[in-house]
Protein backbone atom coordinates (compact mmCIF):
# COMPACT_ATOMS: atom_id res chain seq x y z
CA UNK A 1 0.00 0.00 0.00
CA UNK A 2 1.04 3.78 -0.98
CA UNK A 3 0.49 7.30 0.87
CA UNK A 4 -2.87 8.67 -0.47
CA UNK A 5 -2.69 11.55 1.86
CA UNK A 6 -0.57 13.12 4.77
CA UNK A 7 -0.01 11.12 7.89
CA UNK A 8 1.69 11.87 11.24
CA UNK A 9 5.35 10.47 10.45
CA UNK A 10 4.85 10.36 6.10
CA UNK A 11 6.39 12.85 3.68
CA UNK A 12 3.51 15.31 3.48
CA UNK A 13 5.18 18.07 1.10
CA UNK A 14 7.88 19.02 -1.25
CA UNK A 15 9.77 21.90 -1.62
CA UNK A 16 12.35 23.79 -4.20
CA UNK A 17 14.80 26.18 -3.01
CA UNK A 18 15.65 27.61 -6.42
CA UNK A 19 17.91 30.60 -7.35
CA UNK A 20 15.02 31.16 -10.55
CA UNK A 21 11.71 30.40 -9.61
CA UNK A 22 10.56 31.73 -13.25
CA UNK A 23 12.97 29.29 -14.93
CA UNK A 24 11.83 26.16 -12.32
CA UNK A 25 8.01 26.95 -12.99
CA UNK A 26 8.70 26.39 -16.72
CA UNK A 27 11.25 23.53 -16.58
CA UNK A 28 8.23 21.68 -14.42
CA UNK A 29 5.30 22.57 -15.73
CA UNK A 30 6.94 20.97 -19.07
CA UNK A 31 8.22 18.40 -17.13
CA UNK A 32 5.06 17.15 -14.94
CA UNK A 33 1.90 19.00 -16.57
CA UNK A 34 2.05 21.69 -13.67
CA UNK A 35 0.04 24.81 -13.12
CA UNK A 36 2.00 26.78 -10.64
CA UNK A 37 0.40 29.67 -8.72
CA UNK A 38 2.82 32.62 -6.91
CA UNK A 39 1.53 34.04 -3.18
CA UNK A 40 0.77 37.70 -4.02
CA UNK A 41 1.54 38.37 -0.59
CA UNK A 42 4.91 40.50 -0.03
CA UNK A 43 5.68 38.65 3.03
CA UNK A 44 4.85 34.87 1.67
CA UNK A 45 8.39 35.63 -0.18
CA UNK A 46 7.71 34.95 -3.47
CA UNK A 47 6.40 31.19 -2.67
CA UNK A 48 4.97 29.31 -5.25
CA UNK A 49 2.68 26.42 -5.47
CA UNK A 50 2.12 24.02 -7.96
CA UNK A 51 -0.99 22.11 -9.10
CA UNK A 52 -2.31 19.17 -10.69
CA UNK A 53 -5.76 20.19 -11.54
CA UNK A 54 -6.99 21.42 -8.02
CA UNK A 55 -4.48 19.04 -5.92
CA UNK A 56 -1.65 21.09 -4.78
CA UNK A 57 1.01 18.94 -5.12
CA UNK A 58 4.64 21.02 -4.39
CA UNK A 59 6.04 24.35 -3.79
CA UNK A 60 8.99 26.63 -5.26
CA UNK A 61 10.71 29.14 -3.35
CA UNK A 62 13.81 31.51 -3.74
CA UNK A 63 16.48 30.62 -2.01
CA UNK A 64 17.05 32.53 1.17
CA UNK A 65 21.08 32.36 1.88
CA UNK A 66 23.84 33.17 -0.15
CA UNK A 67 25.30 30.38 -1.20
CA UNK A 68 22.51 27.73 -0.70
CA UNK A 69 22.50 25.37 -3.24
CA UNK A 70 19.29 24.53 -5.23
CA UNK A 71 17.75 21.09 -3.57
CA UNK A 72 14.46 19.60 -3.10
CA UNK A 73 13.38 18.84 0.50
CA UNK A 74 11.11 16.70 1.82
CA UNK A 75 8.72 17.43 4.77
CA UNK A 76 7.38 14.94 7.03
CA UNK A 77 4.25 15.11 8.42
CA UNK A 78 4.40 15.83 12.64
CA UNK A 79 1.54 16.30 15.16
CA UNK A 80 3.91 18.74 17.43
CA UNK A 81 6.70 20.04 15.23
CA UNK A 82 8.27 20.96 18.88
CA UNK A 83 8.43 17.82 19.93
CA UNK A 84 9.78 15.61 17.23
CA UNK A 85 12.21 18.68 16.72
CA UNK A 86 13.34 17.88 19.72
CA UNK A 87 13.55 14.04 19.04
CA UNK A 88 15.78 15.38 16.21
CA UNK A 89 18.58 16.88 18.75
CA UNK A 90 18.26 14.54 21.28
CA UNK A 91 18.70 11.63 18.12
CA UNK A 92 22.06 13.68 17.27
CA UNK A 93 20.90 15.23 14.02
CA UNK A 94 20.59 19.43 14.04
CA UNK A 95 17.37 22.24 14.21
CA UNK A 96 18.43 24.19 11.19
CA UNK A 97 15.53 26.59 11.33
CA UNK A 98 12.55 27.37 13.40
CA UNK A 99 9.74 26.08 14.68
CA UNK A 100 8.09 28.69 13.39
CA UNK A 101 4.30 29.31 12.49
CA UNK A 102 4.17 29.99 8.77
CA UNK A 103 0.46 32.06 8.79
CA UNK A 104 -2.97 30.46 9.88
CA UNK A 105 -1.30 27.45 7.14
CA UNK A 106 1.07 25.20 9.86
CA UNK A 107 4.56 24.95 12.31
CA UNK A 108 7.48 23.90 10.44
CA UNK A 109 11.34 23.26 11.19
CA UNK A 110 14.42 22.49 9.30
CA UNK A 111 16.60 19.46 10.75
CA UNK A 112 19.33 17.40 9.54
CA UNK A 113 20.21 14.14 10.64
CA UNK A 114 23.46 13.44 12.31
CA UNK A 115 24.89 13.04 8.89
CA UNK A 116 23.41 16.35 7.34
CA UNK A 117 21.04 14.92 5.29
CA UNK A 118 18.46 18.35 5.67
CA UNK A 119 14.38 17.56 6.04
CA UNK A 120 11.64 19.43 7.09
CA UNK A 121 8.59 19.10 10.01
CA UNK A 122 5.40 20.23 9.35
CA UNK A 123 2.32 20.32 11.77
CA UNK A 124 -0.17 21.15 9.34
CA UNK A 125 -3.39 23.42 10.40
CA UNK A 126 -5.34 24.79 7.51
CA UNK A 127 -2.87 23.28 5.25
CA UNK A 128 -2.22 19.79 6.02
CA UNK A 129 -0.02 19.22 2.55
CA UNK A 130 -0.06 17.92 -0.69
CA UNK A 131 -3.46 16.83 -2.04
CA UNK A 132 -2.40 14.06 -4.58
CA UNK A 133 0.15 11.31 -4.04
CA UNK A 134 1.23 8.54 -6.07
CA UNK A 135 -0.08 10.10 -9.17
CA UNK A 136 1.80 11.18 -12.72
CA UNK A 137 3.08 14.33 -11.65
CA UNK A 138 3.02 14.29 -7.64
CA UNK A 139 5.39 12.77 -4.89
CA UNK A 140 5.22 9.15 -5.15
CA UNK A 141 8.49 7.75 -2.63
CA UNK A 142 11.43 9.26 -1.11
CA UNK A 143 15.11 7.98 -0.64
CA UNK A 144 17.95 8.88 1.72
CA UNK A 145 21.07 8.33 0.50
CA UNK A 146 23.66 7.99 3.02
CA UNK A 147 27.51 6.51 3.94
CA UNK A 148 26.26 4.95 7.37
CA UNK A 149 23.20 2.95 6.78
CA UNK A 150 23.15 1.66 10.58
CA UNK A 151 23.22 5.18 11.97
CA UNK A 152 20.61 6.44 9.84
CA UNK A 153 18.56 3.33 10.61
CA UNK A 154 19.01 4.32 14.66
CA UNK A 155 18.56 7.99 14.03
CA UNK A 156 15.19 7.70 12.55
CA UNK A 157 13.88 4.93 14.49
CA UNK A 158 14.51 7.45 17.68
CA UNK A 159 12.41 10.13 15.71
CA UNK A 160 9.60 8.62 13.70
CA UNK A 161 7.51 5.88 14.63
CA UNK A 162 8.29 4.41 11.04
CA UNK A 163 8.71 0.24 10.28
CA UNK A 164 11.41 -0.62 8.17
CA UNK A 165 11.60 -3.89 6.58
CA UNK A 166 14.69 -6.28 7.23
CA UNK A 167 16.46 -5.99 4.12
CA UNK A 168 20.59 -5.41 3.64
CA UNK A 169 20.39 -4.36 0.64
CA UNK A 170 17.43 -1.91 0.25
CA UNK A 171 15.17 -1.27 3.53
CA UNK A 172 12.15 0.17 2.87
CA UNK A 173 10.09 2.20 5.50
CA UNK A 174 6.43 2.21 5.92
CA UNK A 175 4.16 3.98 8.80
CA UNK A 176 0.53 3.23 9.32
CA UNK A 177 0.70 0.33 6.64
CA UNK A 178 2.14 2.51 3.57
CA UNK A 179 5.19 2.11 1.79
CA UNK A 180 6.91 5.68 1.44
CA UNK A 181 10.91 5.22 1.01
CA UNK A 182 14.02 3.62 1.13
CA UNK A 183 17.57 3.43 2.38
CA UNK A 184 20.79 3.75 -0.38
CA UNK A 185 23.89 2.69 1.08
CA UNK A 186 26.71 4.82 -0.84
CA UNK A 187 29.37 2.34 -1.61
CA UNK A 188 32.36 3.14 -3.26
CA UNK A 189 30.41 3.95 -6.40
CA UNK A 190 29.94 7.25 -5.00
CA UNK A 191 32.39 9.78 -4.02
CA UNK A 192 33.15 9.82 -0.56
CA UNK A 193 32.93 13.23 -0.42
CA UNK A 194 29.17 13.65 -1.46
CA UNK A 195 26.91 14.37 1.34
CA UNK A 196 23.84 12.79 2.38
CA UNK A 197 20.74 13.83 1.20
CA UNK A 198 16.92 13.14 0.53
CA UNK A 199 15.66 12.20 -3.10
CA UNK A 200 12.12 12.74 -3.81
CA UNK A 201 10.87 10.62 -6.63
CA UNK A 202 7.85 11.89 -8.72
CA UNK A 203 5.04 9.76 -10.43
CA UNK A 204 5.26 9.80 -13.88
CA UNK A 205 3.17 8.03 -17.02
CA UNK A 206 6.08 7.41 -19.04
CA UNK A 207 9.83 7.29 -17.60
CA UNK A 208 11.30 7.80 -20.90
CA UNK A 209 9.64 10.30 -22.62
CA UNK A 210 9.99 12.20 -19.62
CA UNK A 211 13.94 11.63 -19.02
CA UNK A 212 13.96 13.24 -23.11
CA UNK A 213 12.00 16.28 -22.22
CA UNK A 214 14.29 16.49 -18.82
CA UNK A 215 17.27 17.31 -21.21
CA UNK A 216 15.76 20.03 -22.93
CA UNK A 217 17.27 21.81 -19.88
CA UNK A 218 18.73 19.51 -17.47
CA UNK A 219 20.55 16.12 -16.95
CA UNK A 220 19.87 12.76 -16.25
CA UNK A 221 22.40 11.10 -13.87
CA UNK A 222 20.74 7.79 -14.24
CA UNK A 223 19.23 7.30 -17.38
CA UNK A 224 15.85 4.97 -17.90
CA UNK A 225 16.25 1.95 -16.06
CA UNK A 226 14.41 -1.50 -14.98
CA UNK A 227 14.71 -1.69 -11.11
CA UNK A 228 14.89 -5.51 -10.06
CA UNK A 229 11.61 -6.47 -8.22
CA UNK A 230 10.77 -2.52 -8.68
CA UNK A 231 9.59 0.27 -11.12
CA UNK A 232 10.91 1.48 -14.13
CA UNK A 233 13.15 5.10 -12.69
CA UNK A 234 15.66 8.00 -13.78
CA UNK A 235 17.09 10.31 -11.63
CA UNK A 236 17.89 13.94 -12.53
CA UNK A 237 19.07 17.56 -12.65
CA UNK A 238 16.85 20.51 -12.93
CA UNK A 239 18.91 23.13 -15.13
CA UNK A 240 19.84 24.95 -11.60
CA UNK A 241 21.45 21.30 -10.32
CA UNK A 242 18.63 20.52 -7.82
CA UNK A 243 18.24 16.15 -7.94
CA UNK A 244 14.77 14.55 -8.11
CA UNK A 245 14.04 10.94 -9.30
CA UNK A 246 10.77 10.25 -11.37
CA UNK A 247 9.10 6.26 -11.83
CA UNK A 248 6.29 4.64 -13.92
CA UNK A 249 3.43 5.01 -11.77
CA UNK A 250 1.66 1.66 -13.33
CA UNK A 251 4.25 0.06 -11.91
CA UNK A 252 3.65 1.11 -8.11
CA UNK A 253 -0.17 0.34 -8.56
Amino acid sequence: MKLTAPVPGGPCWIELSTPDVPAARTFYAALFGWRCETDPREEAGGYTIAHLGESRVAALSPVHQPGQPPAWTVSFAADDTDAVAGKVTAAGGSLLAGPTDVFDQGRFAVVADPSGAVFSLWQGRAFAGADLFNAPGALGWTELLTHEREAALAFYADVFDWTVSPSQTYPQWSVDGADFGGLVTMDGKYPPEMPPYWLPYFAVADVDSTASTVQSGGDLLVPPTDLAHGPRIAVARDPHGAAFGMYRAADME
